[in-house]
């Protein structure tokens, strides 16, 4: 029954797309690859990529930074990595490309809600004006002593529990997102998921094989059913939102969970966050009471707002993080020369800074860190959690490009015009590894790039180190400088105690797969989950 509804549903879909393809633009001079599939165009081989990026970067090469894809029913869409497109989607007409609506509504999904990540337009920008606050520089200093301190835990925790064995062999991304787990629960909610301490946690369990369970490797009818939810009315994609779908099934368990605690958060601790609020103490949740309790309409977050938000800082603010430490951690096992020298560094500001008579290091200590914040950056440029972004225009334009491309018939393009309507992706991993930007040899994993870098010669992009790992213009990251300081505080303490090595017992080939975001995987081991195994041993 499921099966033919759907069906029904496709055939609707079909007519309502190729009446709206008929207003489009050709893009036919663009070059770009063979098209596998007149119903799914790329869209499917997309998501069957073996290794993150494998389509992206040949494309790169072959077509210029700029390149036509196909779409669903023979239709075209256009997929950048130049400089000059992003910046002009992302920072000058960001809220004139909003999200694709199914991508949209598949984040109101995992969050439970219409939180920052789902929302567009006006929506967007009252919710995001609301929570800046709890994200300012003075406020996020506020939280180092949490971030060193649970980062302490975790070293207590391998030296007790975990490295009682020489040369033992750990899945660091398990241990990292119990950790970031504790984290966001104490910063932005002052509750204890007790992750760390392996408490019996419905929700972290829940959370800890989200993106694996409900986002790897769709079947082709379910990611045709939900992408078509881009042309839906919202009323019936709310209906569709609840199908009984296996994935959609495990996101919403996950959802309803997080909505218990969210609402014993908000009744227990309600009163004692708006008096926190009213003392100037800005943690998320008594920014969200504070809010709320406004008599301006335009500064009140919803109930189902309110939780959305809690949901999506928790997701998002716990698993992207301790990720990439997990694939800084595991490129330092593979280049250990660096990893010493970064070891000394840390260990050479920690004398400096006990000389002024101080037990941890500040914010200004970290910043000081060069040869960690080039390995932080050099991480996130060549592993983005996030590999692309889905666009579309909501009215006519033209997207000037930076490096032009040549067209079909030879012509030199360097500006591409587009119809409303027109589905757009951007390509964050190819422009991560484009040798105009960052220099020679992209490829390859080397910190000691970004001394030799010009930002002054880039052209302006991201929020951090002229990188798009965090995206960027209106709709960047909103907690990007929280989750800096989160990995500058634990690298620090993780790599001054520890040496990670490869594993010496047996060779592992991690994947990098794309689940939604970018897990990794040990080829031929799928059964272990989604796992970094790393050789960690303490130093003295």
């Amino acid at each position: 029954m499921q099966t033919v509804i759907l069906l029904l549903l496709a055939s609707v879909l079909i007519v309502v797309e190729l009446v709206r393809r008929s207003r489009y633009r050709s893009l036919k001079h663009i070059r770009g690859p063979p098209v596998p599939s007149w119903v799914f165009g790329h869209e499917y081989m997309l998501t069957r990529q073996q290794e993150a990026g494998e389509f992206d970067f040949p494309c790169v090469k072959e077509y210029g930074l700029t390149w036509r894809i196909g779409g669903l029913l023979g239709g075209d869409q256009i997929m950048t990595a130049d400089p000059k497109a992003l910046q002009h989607i992302l920072h000058k007409s960001g809220y004139n490309y909003p999200k694709r609506r199914d991508v949209s509504k598949m984040s109101e999904v995992f969050s439970g809600g219409p939180g920052i990540t789902s929302a567009i337009g006006e929506v967007h920008q009252r919710q995001r004006k609301i929570m800046n606050p709890a994200f300012s520089a003075t406020q996020l200093r506020r939280f180092l002593p949490l971030f060193q301190e649970t980062g302490l835990k975790l070293c207590e925790k391998w030296e007790k529990e975990v490295i009682t064995v020489p040369n033992k062999t750990v899945y660091v991304n398990k241990w990292l997102a119990r950790t970031t787990l504790d984290i966001i629960g104490a910063a932005a909610f002052d509750y204890s998921y007790g992750a760390l301490d392996e408490k019996e946690n419905a929700l972290s369990k829940s959370y800890s094989t989200l993106f694996l369970d409900s986002t790897l490797y769709q079947s082709k009818l379910k990611l045709f059913y939900r992408i078509m939810w881009h042309y839906l009315p919202d009323w019936v994609i709310n209906i569709l939102m609840n199908a009984p779908t296996r994935e959609l099934k495990r996101v919403r368990s996950t959802s309803r969970l997080f909505r218990e605690v969210a609402g014993n958060l908000l009744r227990e601790k309600g009163s004692e966050a708006k008096e926190k609020a009213e003392e100037g103490y800005k943690d998320v949740l008594s920014i969200l009471v504070r809010a709320n309790a406004s008599e301006e309409p335009r500064s009140r977050l919803s109930d189902k707002e309110m939780k959305a938000q809690m949901q999506t800082l928790t997701l998002a603010g716990h698993e992207t993080t301790a990720s990439s430490v997990s694939w800084m951690l595991l490129e330092l096992a593979r280049h250990p020369e660096y990893q010493a020298r970064l070891r000394a560094e840390i260990r050479a500001r920690r004398e400096v800074m006990r000389a002024r008579g101080d037990i941890r290091f500040t914010v200004e200590d970290l910043d000081s860190l060069t040869l960690l914040n080039n390995a932080i950056k050099e991480t996130l440029r060549y592993h983005p959690i996030v590999l692309n972004l889905h666009r579309y225009a909501l009215k006519d334009d033209i997207i000037p490009l930076q490096e032009p491309i040549v067209s079909t018939t030879g012509e030199v393009v360097d500006a591409i015009p587009i119809k409303a309507g027109q589905w757009i992706k951007l390509s964050l991993c190819a422009y991560n590894r484009l040798p105009s930007v960052w220099g020679e040899n992209p490829d390859v994993w080397n910190p000691d790039r970004f001394f030799r870098i010009d930002p002054t010669k880039q052209t302006k992009l991201g929020v951090y180190a002229n990188l798009v790992s965090f995206s960027g213009g209106v709709r960047s990251c909103i907690g990007w400088r929280f989750a800096l300081i989160e990995m500058q505080a634990l690298a620090s303490e993780l790599l001054e105690k520890f040496e990670f090595s490869l594993p010496k017992d047996e060779v592992y080939d991690i994947q990098r797969l794309p689940a939604g975001m970018m897990i990794p995987l040990v080829r031929g081991k799928w059964h272990l989950g989604s796992v970094m195994p790393l050789c960690v041993t303490a130093v003295p």
